[in-house]
């Protein structure tokens, strides 16, 4: 398995590019000696001095209060970071389980189960995500929270196409006749041969994640200034695109390059792993 793991060109590139995200983001601190929230008006609007005065400078320049962007961009992106991830794996857990339990029992749970996931699919997404903030507010935990809700039908398709298959093996029917409970079966058996799906769909679900998240955040439904964010960044940014383009340029690449390599990632997790990619 490691083998095709390091045969994959997009796993290689993705991961080593997620790898040093992941790293800045964790040292942020260390790198950068500047404050991401406290404004220094004698210094807006700073262009991009690059490396003339090293990290102590402002190397990709200062915001309409006089931030480094830099710092902002570093700080930034633990949240991007962390609210994906933690949605990942909300929204896979939920999948599951309610994927397992259609899959398992089918019948009319089955039916409600499948049918609220096709009905809330069918919904627009920013919709949904718009209407649920009206709701339970806007803050990083519900923004976690609206993830979650839009996303699980996707990975309880994924495990339920699964559950369906491995629910006719031989083995499942000989636990049946021993009189296994159904817990056991569930998630002793049957779940662990869901786990391929399921960290393919996982791992190409990141990127998109990260991208939602500036989404709701460029909207003020997600991290909420002066918390630096990059959809943050590139809300406060786009009324001095013209004179100070840097203010939304810095964010709007460093996204491109995070989704990017995520979505590499997930790539490379799928022909490691899906079979009809060998």
């Amino acid at each position: 398995m490691f083998i095709r793991f390091w045969k994959s060109k997009f796993f290689m590139i993705g991961g080593v590019s997620a790898l040093i995200i992941v790293l800045l983001s964790i040292f942020a601190d260390v790198i950068t000696p500047h404050d991401p929230t406290i404004p220094d008006f004698n210094n807006m609007f700073a262009p991009p001095q690059w490396f003339a005065y090293g990290l102590q400078g402002n190397v990709l320049g200062t915001d309409s209060l006089g931030r480094d962007m830099l710092t902002r961009l570093l700080v930034g992106s633990r949240y991007s970071l962390i609210i994906a991830l933690v949605s990942v794996v909300l929204a896979s857990a939920l999948g599951v389980l309610l994927g397992l339990i259609a899959g398992y029992y089918g019948g009319w749970v089955s039916t409600l189960i499948m049918r609220a996931g096709d009905i809330q699919l069918s919904i627009p997404a920013l919709m949904l995500a718009v209407t649920l903030f009206a709701v339970i507010g806007r803050n990083i935990y519900d923004l976690v929270i609206v993830i979650v809700v839009t996303q699980w039908p996707t990975f309880a398709r994924i495990i339920y196409s699964s559950v369906l298959m491995t629910r006719k093996s031989e083995f499942i029917s000989a636990s049946i006749i021993m009189g296994s409970s159904d817990r056991r079966i569930m998630f002793t058996q049957i779940f662990p041969n869901t786990l391929t799906p399921l960290l393919v769909q996982a791992s190409q679900s990141l990127g998109g994640f990260i991208l939602f998240e500036a989404a709701m955040s460029f909207l003020g439904m997600g991290v909420q200034a002066p918390m630096p964010s990059w959809g943050v960044m590139i809300a406060a940014g786009r009324t001095a695109i013209q004179t100070a383009p840097w203010t939304v340029m810095v964010p709007g690449f460093a996204l491109m390059f995070t989704v990017l390599s995520f979505n590499f990632l997930g790539d490379g997790v799928r022909d490691a792993l899906d079979p009809k990619m060998r």
